[in-house]
């Protein structure tokens, strides 16, 4: 592998960045897409997006030449605003499912060790710690406070974000009175409010789990958040 190669996949880390490393087989020769975008110019493109999709690399074979397509991803990351109970099924599901987790909440009552061992916590106002952590397109966002204070300046930096996931709790009525508090916002509909796939959970177990569904649906089909409202309340 040539330095300049190895250079470009440490810089894709570092950048939180996916980068594609292309080998033909036969010659060894390498080629690397990045940074990689639904824009970029390949006669593979569409095989190479879906892969990056499935974090999975594959090898490609055409008139005779295969050439070997590895997808190297940024992490997982799963970004929770509100230590609340939901938050606390979430947090281990999420973990088991591959995500780092962070969950931010600014009352030390609720965010704290004791709560959530083993467990990035941070104290902070939900907007500075979002945009301190900066949600890449491996990140889901998730606002479980309940409480525009927290919610709303949460959202104001999410939304803009690559995030490929953005969900808020709340009843159809109050994700209604959530979308008109924010109307000056572009893209609200990438809110997947109220939270989750509507699978008529009732506790916070059940919550946690469509919320981990609605997630690995946007993560592995796409953005199909518009076709998960339904009330959990």
């Amino acid at each position: 592998m040539k330095r300049s190669t190895l250079d470009q996949l440490v810089r894709s880390q570092q950048e939180k960045q996916t980068i594609v490393l292309l080998t033909d087989m036969e010659t060894g020769q390498q080629d690397t897409l990045f940074p990689l975008s639904p824009q970029a110019e390949h006669p593979l493109l569409e095989q190479i997006l879906a892969a990056v999709r499935d974090d999975r690399s594959f090898i490609y074979e055409t008139a005779g030449k295969q050439t070997f397509v590895q997808v190297y991803n940024p992490p997982l990351r799963l970004v929770i605003v509100g230590a609340v109970h939901i938050s606390q099924f979430l947090v281990p599901m999420a973990r088991m499912a591959g995500y780092d987790v962070t969950v931010i909440d600014p009352r030390r009552a609720f965010g704290n060790a004791e709560r959530f061992p083993d467990c990035s916590i941070l104290n902070d106002w939900p907007d500075e710690a979002l945009a301190e952590l900066k949600p890449d397109h491996r990140t889901a966002v998730v606002i479980l406070t309940h409480d525009p204070k927290l919610d709303d300046p949460a959202l104001e930096i999410a939304l803009p974000s690559p995030a490929f996931y953005i969900g808020a709790l709340g009843s159809k009525r109050t994700h209604a009175k959530r979308l008109e508090r924010l109307k000056h916002l572009p893209r609200l509909d990438r809110i997947d409010g109220p939270v989750g796939l509507d699978i008529g959970a009732k506790s916070p177990a059940e919550i946690a789990l469509s919320i981990l569904g609605a997630i690995t649906a946007a993560l592995r089909q796409g953005d199909n958040q518009g076709d998960n409202q339904g009330d959990k309340k």
